[in-house]
């Protein structure tokens, strides 16, 4: 199957660049570019593509706000946000917004196509190292924070590959950490999806912060 992708950026010349790369690949087609998130949210809606990769600072609507309306409509695309770490204080809300995801503009072409894959196959993008800064500097610090979601419905050892989630360890690590095998941490993570109606990884992650479990593990 060809994963449609919608490219969403103020600034032509990066859509232009991944729209090239993309153009010559089997596996992903460019359905659209959009310039704002007022552009995307109406493209998103024509075209229903599979992935939207999202700029957040665009004049207009923000991609903030594009995100959760696209997210929020029927038959939704996942939203792969694209952002520069050291400037971008608005990733956290992309989060908690609906976004999947999120890149930043440094990255390799070969780690955007892969990302872009990864949420298309239904999965969070939680990189190792940078993911655990960028998410904890904004969860530290939220604009709008969110009520603690109940967690009654999850066992402790859940509670406690939760936190390890939140931290951002992937399931290789939680497995070495708690002592169990890859594939007892991989039953483990699609149950909390299951019980905490979470759309990914990344949405646990966002779960696990608000819940103030991450620190704990």
């Amino acid at each position: 199957m060809t994963t449609r992708v919608l490219l969403v950026d103020d600034q032509p010349l990066i859509r232009t660049a991944l729209r090239l790369v993309i153009e010559e690949l089997p596996d992903l087609e460019v359905v659209g570019e959009a310039g704002s998130g007022e552009e995307a949210v109406r493209l998103a809606a024509e075209t229903r593509p599979d992935v939207a990769v999202m700029d957040i600072r665009m004049p207009g609507m923000d991609g903030i706000e594009a995100t959760r309306r696209i997210t929020a409509a029927d038959e939704a695309a996942r939203v792969l946000v694209l952002t520069t770490f050291d400037e971008d204080e608005y990733v956290y809300g992309a989060l908690r917004a609906g976004a999947s995801g999120f890149l930043v503009k440094d990255m390799g072409m070969d780690e955007i196509l892969g990302a872009v894959r990864v949420v298309a196959a239904g999965d969070g993008l939680i990189a190792p190292g940078v993911t655990r800064r960028l998410i904890k500097e904004f969860a530290d610090r939220p604009a709008n924070p969110a009520p603690a979601r109940p967690l009654t419905a999850i066992t402790e050892r859940e509670r406690e590959v939760l936190a390890l989630v939140g931290s951002g360890l992937n399931n290789t690590e939680i497995a070495s950490r708690l002592v169990i095998s890859v594939a007892t941490a991989k039953t483990y993570v699609t149950r909390l999806l299951a019980k905490l109606d979470a759309r990914d990884r990344v949405h646990l992650v966002i779960i696990a912060y608000e819940a103030g479990l991450v620190g704990r593990a």
